[in-house]
């Protein structure tokens, strides 16, 4: 995984109306970019609700929200409608930022051990610069934990 200090890795991955959205078209705001696994399972749905409920703290101190998976466009547009997400989702089915920022990972579930994405979130300044990793970050307070952080509510 990447650390605090380093230059956050650009990468230009389509969102769910398939438009082209890049890492630096965020400079100038802070950035939460958050990976998950997979739409519609259970933690990474908690996951993305919670953003969502947290959505306008984020928004009214100009901080884009970021959720990346390998799941289809057409994935991303099913779970933002069907949990009214209104922050970007990023298809990533081939691992660019995935990779990118070492979330791409070996994994144990049910007993088999495979590779995956870890579920993790990083922090990123308005100069592109990695504020803050958070690895293996649990769905239900993962974004109250980051507002916290950024002393945007008390934890």
């Amino acid at each position: 995984m990447l650390e605090t200090g380093m230059i956050a890795p650009d990468f230009t991955l389509s969102d769910k109306d398939g438009n082209a959205v890049s890492l630096s078209d965020f400079r100038g705001k802070k950035v939460v970019l958050y990976f998950y696994p997979k739409d519609n399972t259970p933690g990474c749905t908690r996951q993305a609700c919670a953003f969502a409920a947290s959505y306008d703290a984020f928004r009214e101190n100009n901080i884009a929200v970021i959720g990346i998976s390998r799941d289809s466009v057409a994935s991303h547009v099913k779970f933002a409608e069907k949990y009214s997400l209104p922050f970007i989702l990023l298809s990533d089915p081939d691992r660019i930022a995935i990779e990118a920022y070492g979330v791409w990972q070996e994994k144990k579930m049910a007993g088999k051990v495979g590779m995956g994405v870890v579920r993790s979130t990083y922090l990123i300044d308005e100069n592109g610069v990695i504020e803050a990793v958070m690895p293996k970050v649990k769905p239900d307070t993962n974004a109250a934990e980051i507002l916290a952080m950024l002393h945007l509510t008390e934890a």
